[in-house]
């Protein structure tokens, strides 16, 4: 049997049966000393080389809770403060202390680290602090605001949340990462000046203070240096102005749950949440997953990565949930979403009812999660990228239009309907990972949102906010998971590539803060302005002469068929000047090329992309380079219509945007699929055809197509060759003009297949029948 994971970490059931014959030979054993055994036994530390006693007894109690062990009874707690009340020496605090922080002399913070200095850090905040003294959560380290008037207030710090989706979605990191780095983010849980304290920037000046010595003191302690702190600032009652004179980021706010609100009822005061770096690559280091061995459960036995049974297991095998039961479920509907993708859900699941019931029931289920549906593909895409030189990490932006869906909870307004009416629904901006042919090797990064109707006329004061506070901040988000993936990556070369709406001024500067970072190639929207009085980009650029020709392919768009422009190239070395409204931001010593369609066809609107580029471009050949890479960001647009035509995600007739979140996770990696399988048809189409399919499933294809079991080849035909025969299926005619076919046939070819592919195995007797139903691929050597 296999075991469990409790607090991230594995419990074998050689494991627990040891646990339970210790209890049932030392009755009187103490559950402290039970959970110091099982820390040895597991060699459980923490970073500064202590038992995680805390943390096993947390375990133990879960595990108990689920039926697997029986602990020793509990000790009779005495209450803490039952033998009477502590003398507080209250002579060393201030009295009525006024004026500007400057005149404060002697102004220092103290850690607590005795029964004296915690009971007056006890008293005072428990006295003068809505939330009381505690108890503060997990590790926790301590302060007084000391001066030469006496202690001006308290601060503390302590574990950091679990799950915080503002938070999450800033750092943008995985499941896996997350759980590997979560101690790492640290809370500011209090935050106390006396109320008759009145010293204008106290509070600011305090928090300079802190995170200044937080790291030093937190790894001191703990042994290990925290990289980035939290806080949640209670609306109505506070505005946060301290948090943001002292440079603290907001990155959203609470949905006004705590962690005991398993039945959603969000009963809680909304928080402003802000984060403040302890260092200047937090992003990228928090986004680090760990490597080494991985664990992927399946049939009862743990595996390794590399033996995953098919692509289901292979894109979420990974997937922690906290349930097994869960983690088999999901791989149970990415297989029904694959075999039959444009299928509502009901019929994915074969018409079956408690099969149907099961899905909904799953994707409603509070622990399925978006970010942790994804985390597990997100490690797998990691893993081919690893063998690339070069990869293109795409970012765009779509929506998914629900205005026929009144009854879907949590939708907002993103755009206008044909009627002239608000569209209402969610949007996305995802992160694909292509080779540098075009191949797709899967997602990265995938953001979820949908707006606040009550925050209509936010553009109009766009300049005046925080580029955090702004939907741009998107940009900058995928641009920190393609950090992460260039970190598990050093020897693969990431270049991070965008259209028109990536051409912000903090990007790039963001790009070259560290050398590190993945390069970024985007296409440039504003005539900025050149550093030393140089002129404009694009007059700078134009000035330069010819350097070479390149022909591309454009595809077909509304009325305007598909030809092959030709574009004449220049380049040159730019500095631009940072804009007026961001004058403290440096100026960017940047590459640009500009490419600008010849002889255009009448009537057709000529091309012209001017790209810029943290790259260096001293050559044709390498402006030519920049240029071929831009051409496949085309290739997310038809990720896009693949997941919106081919999955038809529009159509999911579910009643939240969190089901439909979860449903999307599953739908995006089966979109990914159909359209990687596309691309290796066409540029490996020599390889055999069981990189993809089994072989009852080609010899079903082709009994089909052919009305014969006696045309079916000996040898396992060529994929391309196969593709082009599932989709025939779909429609796809094969005419000298219509050239190889596209992902709409292949996914209407695929529907099809499986069914040809369930009724081989249903109906002859010698085909090799398997002990449960798969639909199309399950091999794992899929490409």
């Amino acid at each position: 049997m296999e075991g469990v994971v409790v607090c991230g970490r594995e419990f074998s059931y050689e494991l627990l049966e040891r646990v339970r014959s210790v209890v049932a030979e030392c009755p009187e054993l103490s559950r402290s000393a039970l959970a110091r055994q099982v820390c040895q036994w597991v060699d459980w530390k923490s970073p500064n080389g202590r038992w995680q006693e805390m943390s096993c007894r947390v375990a133990l109690r879960r595990l108990e809770g689920r039926g697997l062990i029986e602990l020793p009874p509990a000790k009779v707690q005495i209450p803490r403060g039952g033998g009477g009340r502590r003398d507080v020496q209250l002579e060393a605090v201030a009295t009525a202390v006024s004026g500007s922080v400057e005149e404060i002399e002697g102004l220092e913070l103290v850690v607590v680290n005795n029964r004296r200095l915690s009971a007056l850090w006890n008293h005072l905040v428990g006295q003068h602090h809505y939330l009381g003294a505690g108890p503060l959560v997990g590790a926790q380290l301590r302060y007084l605001i000391a001066s030469e008037h006496g202690y001006l207030g308290a601060l503390a710090f302590s574990a950091s949340a679990w799950q915080l989706a503002a938070r999450d979605r800033w750092i943008a990191w995985s499941g896996a990462a997350r759980q590997a780095n979560l101690r790492r983010v640290v809370c500011n849980s209090r935050l106390l000046i006396l109320p008759w304290v009145e010293v204008k920037n106290l509070a600011s000046k305090v928090l300079a203070l802190c995170v200044r010595r937080l790291g030093q003191d937190w790894e001191q302690l703990y042994g290990e240096r925290p990289l980035l702190v939290e806080t949640y600032v209670e609306r109505g009652r506070f505005t946060g102005a301290c948090y943001r004179a002292a440079n603290w980021q907001w990155v959203g706010t609470t949905a006004g749950r705590g962690r005991q609100d398993r039945q959603c009822r969000r009963a809680l005061p909304v928080k402003d949440v802000y984060v403040y770096a302890l260092h200047p690559q937090s992003k990228a280091l928090l986004c680090r997953a760990p490597a080494g061995r991985v664990l992927v459960r399946s049939q009862g036995q743990a595996r390794r990565q590399g033996e995953a049974r098919d692509w289901a297991e292979e894109e979420f095998g990974q997937v922690r949930l906290g349930d097994e039961r869960l983690r088999k479920r999901l791989l149970v509907l990415a297989r029904d979403f694959y075999a039959r993708p444009q299928a509502n859900i009901p019929q994915a699941c074969g018409g079956n009812r408690a099969r149907s019931k099961a899905a909904y029931r799953w994707l409603g289920h509070p622990a399925v999660k978006m970010q942790e549906l994804l985390a597990s593909h997100y490690q797998a895409t990691a893993r081919r990228v690893a063998s690339e030189a070069v990869v293109l990490a795409v970012q765009d932006t779509t929506s998914f239009n629900y205005s026929q869906h009144a009854a879907l909870e949590g939708a907002g307004p993103i755009g206008v309907t044909s009627h002239g009416g608000g569209a209402m629904g969610i949007l996305m901006h995802d992160t694909m990972v292509y080779t540098t042919s075009g191949l797709p090797l899967g997602l990265i990064d995938v953001q979820v949102w949908a707006r606040d109707p009550g925050q209509s006329g936010k553009a109009a004061r766009r300049h005046e906010l925080p580029i955090e506070a702004k939907e741009s901040s998107k940009w900058l988000q995928s641009f920190g998971a393609a950090a992460a993936l260039q970190a598990q990556c050093a020897q693969t070369t990431v270049v991070s590539v965008g259209d028109r709406e990536a051409d912000l001024y903090e990007l790039f500067a963001l790009a070259l803060r560290e050398k590190e970072q993945p390069k970024l190639l985007v296409r440039a929207h504003t005539d900025r302005v050149l550093a030393e009085g140089q002129g404009r980009l694009w007059e700078q650029v134009q000035a330069q002469a010819v350097c070479a020709t390149q022909v591309v392919q454009v595809p077909r768009r509304r009325q305007q068929p598909a030809r092959r422009a030709t574009l004449a190239v220049r380049f040159a070395e730019v500095h631009l000047s940072p804009p007026r409204r961001h004058a403290k931001l440096p100026v960017l010593q940047l590459w640009a090329v500009l490419a600008q369609e010849v002889d255009a066809p009448a009537g057709v609107e000529p091309l012209e992309w001017m790209l810029l580029t943290t790259m260096e471009v001293s050559s044709a050949e390498q402006a030519l380079e920049k240029l071929q890479w831009y051409t496949k960001r085309w290739n997310i647009e038809v990720f896009h219509r693949t997941l919106k035509s081919g999955c038809r995600i529009e159509e999911r007739q579910l009643a939240t945007v969190a089901r439909i979140e979860n449903c999307l996770a599953v739908d995006l990696v089966v979109a990914w699929r159909i359209v990687h399988l596309t691309m290796l048809g066409r540029q490996t189409p020599d390889l055999p055809c069981t990189v993809f399919f089994e072989e009852h499933e080609w010899k079903a294809l082709y009994a089909f197509v052919h009305r014969s079991r006696a045309k079916v080849p000996t040898q396992a035909p060529p994929l391309r060759e196969a593709m082009r025969v599932v989709a025939s299926l779909g429609g796809f005619l094969g005419r000298k003009s219509d050239g190889e076919p596209g992902t709409k046939s292949l996914w209407l070819g695929l529907q099809r297949l499986d069914d040809i592919a369930a009724c081989w195995l249903a109906f002859l007797p010698d085909a090799p029948l398997h002990k449960e139903t798969c639909p199309v691929s399950r091999n794992p050597r899929y490409g």
